[in-house]
């Protein structure tokens, strides 16, 4: 497209851009002397030279600022935002007020002697303004794109080449007619403000931060304002010292930076509530940390209940709650078999006996009512709503969590899915501690290993997903008794599989927990996100799911430890995937249609080596779009490190492409049967010295039509 050859000019010629610029507005400077008849030992200077050297000059800077390195650091959203009003804003609106106050208090026309100082300075406030233009443009930009889609950039850049091209235009003193330019400027104008609209980054805003970035936008719109009236004047002044289509251009270019400027500022403003939505969530999910690292810190069942009651009250505001425990569960360490908050235990009794034989339909958790319910008639309740919650693990149910509000249709679904979270990452806690204490009970190391083995291997899938659409074919194989090696898959909305494959550093005991704790985030995490514009966008992009496992894993992992992933989110009915890899395997692939084997080339950082905020510039997505008959092959480094030959030698990644550019054509389970077969005999004799773990998807050659 036209716009390519704009984004590949090479990031050296940055170096030549600032020396071109200076030397254009040097010329800009010596040309608008000779206009003004300040400098007439310049001579006379013809008018395209004023346009000429303008152009170069805006040109030069736009490119300068478009090409180097993001201003956005992490998200540093507010110190951007300063960074822009002091530097050069202050100093070029400072420039701009004291020369118009001065002209003002000595009564005389402004610009009305364009002597070297006066034009010297409008040629100043003009570069300034060129550089504040820029500067805020491409800030803007950095913040309109956080975290956005490569559609969103793509129609960025198609915005940015029709805007740039318009201006430039101006400058050089082409003007469409009417008819064609106001409909031109109109739909730039909407274009702006439908990628305004994107600005993912005012939802990370803390409360004071929030209105820290409306005074700092709304002190970016006032310089644009006094720029705007500083150009209006020169515009009617009767001894103008350029040309008129500068004039147009600057004004034009100064009405867009102040029309979005507002958008800007009204964005920002209307959307200030989210954020305290976004606060409420990190808080949920620092709650649901707090179990996850139960087992690790050796606390106790009765503390995992606890915590579970207390994260439960705060998280959805509850008046009082309490939490029953099954009888068969509640061992001397539980202490009680029922926990209470703010509530009688005779209240409780009285509304467990009213609820008893009255229970909820299937799949209905809450009462928005009390009053109203079978059970409770006649009798006015002070509690009026109820969210009622089993714990249920893979075999037992562990309890039933009550929790009451006193005004009615006080809970929602959004409370519901939260809650849910919690009670699965407490329950499978549970269910760990309960293994790792019969392993105690038992002959110490070898029953340890065997239980954790068994733990292992209920988090390992048994039943592979199937479909019309795909063919998948697994092996899995520990080192030891028990690996650090997992993989799972997760059926989302809308004919969508989540795949996730990941390796713990490390063997063992300490490998298989880690690798419990991280399926338990895959299933945490891939929720339902009710605050979600639409079905697509209810559950996180690979990159955002591992930013945020980075951040859940900050707080359970040992400093030495850290997790390699990758996790695929397959859009089958749309034929393509989105995938992200935190410093695991290149994914093997095989394109039908091309007839060609390749590694994807992705770049990506372990979960647990950055901890921080900053992990997730270190994690990009990757789109692909897949074809009938297409083979992906992922696999951990027990595979490719495999030793053989002479003991030193690696299976390797090209040996292992070989294999699938032999095999592609049959189906998933005989070419994963075939690399195995070859990888015995390569690895005959050795022991195996790290976890091996091969998944084999096969994008079936007559794929189903998609449904109506």
């Amino acid at each position: 497209m036209c716009y390519s050859w704009f984004l590949s000019v090479p990031q050296r010629l940055l170096s030549f851009l600032l020396p071109l610029s200076l030397l254009s507005w040097v010329l800009l400077l010596l040309s608008a002397l000779s206009h003004s008849g300040a400098g007439p030992w310049l001579g006379s200077w013809p008018e395209w030279s004023t346009q000429l050297t303008q152009g170069l000059f805006v040109l030069g800077i736009f490119l300068y600022y478009r090409y180097k390195a993001s201003p956005l650091q992490g998200q540093a959203f507010v110190e951007l935002l300063r960074r822009l009003v002091l530097v050069p804003g202050l100093l070029a609106v400072a420039c701009v007020c004291l020369h118009l106050l001065e002209r003002l208090a000595k009564n005389e026309p402004v610009f009305s002697n364009n002597g070297l100082f006066f034009t010297s300075i409008y040629t100043l406030n003009l570069g300034l303004f060129v550089i504040f233009l820029a500067r805020t443009n491409y800030a803007w930009r950095a913040l309109v794109l956080f975290r956005s889609t490569p559609r969103l950039q793509r129609e960025w850049t198609i915005f940015e080449v029709l805007l740039g091209a318009t201006l430039l235009l101006r400058l050089v003193g082409i003007n469409p007619p009417t008819y064609v330019g106001i409909p031109l400027v109109a739909g730039l104008g909407l274009f702006g403000v439908y990628l305004s609209g994107h600005q993912k980054w005012v939802a990370y805003l803390s409360q004071r931060d929030k209105w820290r970035a409306v005074l700092y936008q709304a002190a970016l719109l006032g310089g644009v304002l006094v720029f705007v009236q500083y150009f209006r004047i020169t515009q009617v002044d009767p001894q103008l010292i350029a040309p008129q289509p500068q004039y147009a251009f600057l004004l034009l270019t100064a009405f867009f930076s102040a029309f979005y400027a507002l958008m800007g500022l009204l964005v920002t403003f209307f959307n200030l509530p989210i954020a305290d939505i976004i606060e409420q969530r990190r808080n949920e999910i620092l709650r649901l940390q707090r179990l996850t690292q139960i087992i690790q810190r050796g606390q106790t069942t009765a503390e995992v209940y606890r915590i579970l009651l207390e994260s439960a009250v705060q998280t959805v505001q509850a008046d009082a709650a309490w939490l029953d425990l099954d009888p068969s569960h509640t061992t001397p360490e539980n202490v009680e078999p029922t926990l209470y908050f703010n509530l009688d235990p005779d209240k409780a009794n009285a509304l467990r006996a009213r609820l008893k034989g009255h229970d909820l339909p299937e799949g209905e958790f809450i009462t928005n009512d009390l009053n109203f319910r079978v059970g409770f008639e006649g009798v006015p309740q002070r509690f009026r709503s109820l969210l009622q919650l089993p714990l249920r693990g893979l075999h037992f149910n562990y309890g039933m969590l009550y929790l009451l509000k006193l005004e009615p249709h006080t809970f929602d679904r959004e409370d519901l899915s939260i809650l849910q979270t919690f009670t699965s990452q407490a329950v499978l806690s549970i269910e760990n501690l309960e293994l790792v204490s019969t392993s105690l009970e038992n002959q110490r190391t070898q029953e340890e290993l065997k239980i954790s083995f068994q733990v292992q291997d209920s988090l390992i899938p048994k039943n592979l997903p199937t479909d019309n659409w795909f063919e998948i074919s697994s092996h899995s194989l520990a080192a030891k008794e028990v690996g650090g090696d997992f993989y799972d898959f997760l059926h989302l909305p809308g004919r969508r599989l989540a795949v996730i494959i990941g390796d713990v550093s490390g063997k063992g005991v300490t490998a298989a927990f880690h690798m419990a704790q991280m399926k338990g985030i895959f299933h945490s995490l891939m929720q339902e996100n009710p605050l979600a514009k639409n079905e697509r966008d209810k559950f996180p992009v690979p990159s955002k799911f591992m930013a945020q496992a980075n951040t859940a894993l900050c707080h359970c992992l040992e400093r030495s430890s850290f997790i390699t992933s990758s996790l695929y989110i397959i859009d089958y009915e749309q034929g393509g995937f989105v995938f992200a890899r935190a410093g695991h395997c290149h994914t093997l692939y095989y394109h039908a249609l091309r007839e060609e084997v390749f590694y994807f080339d992705s770049a990506g950082l372990g979960l647990g080596i950055i901890r921080n905020e900053t992990y997730e510039k270190h994690i990009k997505n990757q789109f692909y779009d897949y074809s009938p008959g297409d083979v992906m092959v992922i696999y951990t480094d027990g595979i490719v490190e495999a030793r053989g030959g002479s003991g030193t030698d690696e299976y390797g990644e090209d040996r292992l492409k070989l294999r699938l550019e032999e095999s592609y054509f049959q189906d998933a389970e005989h070419i994963k049967n075939f690399i195995l077969d070859d990888l015995n005999r390569f690895t005959h004799g050795f022991p195996i010295h790290d976890d091996q773990t091969l998944l084999v998807i096969k994008f079936k050659s007559a794929q189903p039509p998609p449904l109506a």
